[in-house]
């Protein structure tokens, strides 16, 4: 578990790679590979979210990749403007290790990943407050990962917790 003032030091880093001008601090757990989404909102309206979901780079370096990603790569909104960075709110999302689960598993508050079909899509836990009828989550899980709306039926699941800061 992260402190407070860690996920200060995230959410901050976060901010400072939006804005281009970033310097990773030399603190231990930055050092940890983990999962991270950054999600970015303005005035409660999502505003891009990109993550990378598997512990496979360095948090401090995933922080600063998810958060440029989110801000200037989501594919569905443009690019975020200057004039935007003093708006934006950030939330750092620290994932736990997904681990494998089937349907009847699944329940709300879990980060949920369907792989079906060689295709994939990933709600963090917080996609519950929006979707909180497990059947409407699944299949609006289902078509983010371009599949019908049942697909979940037969999908794959793995399941994952959470730790965020705003």
């Amino acid at each position: 578990m992260l402190t407070k003032e860690q996920g200060r030091e995230l959410v901050d880093l976060a901010k400072q790679a939006i804005r281009g001008k970033v310097s990773i601090p030399k603190l231990d757990f930055l050092e940890e590979k983990k999962g991270v989404f950054v999600t970015l909102t303005i005035k409660g309206v999502l505003r891009g979210c990109i993550g990378l979901p598997f512990p496979t780079t360095k948090l401090g370096k995933a922080v600063v990749e998810a958060a440029r990603s989110a801000a200037f790569k989501d594919p569905r909104f443009p690019e975020l403007k200057p004039e935007e960075y003093d708006e934006v709110s950030v939330e750092v999302s620290v994932l736990s290790k997904a681990v494998k689960c089937e349907l009847e598993d699944i329940r709300k508050g879990d980060g949920v990943i369907l792989e079906h079909s060689g295709r994939s899509a990933l709600f963090l836990p917080q996609v519950w407050e929006e979707l909180p009828d497990k059947t409407m989550f699944l299949e609006q899980l289902s078509m983010k990962a371009l599949l019908s709306h049942n697909a979940y039926q037969t999908a794959d699941f793995k399941k994952f917790s959470v730790q965020y800061f705003k």
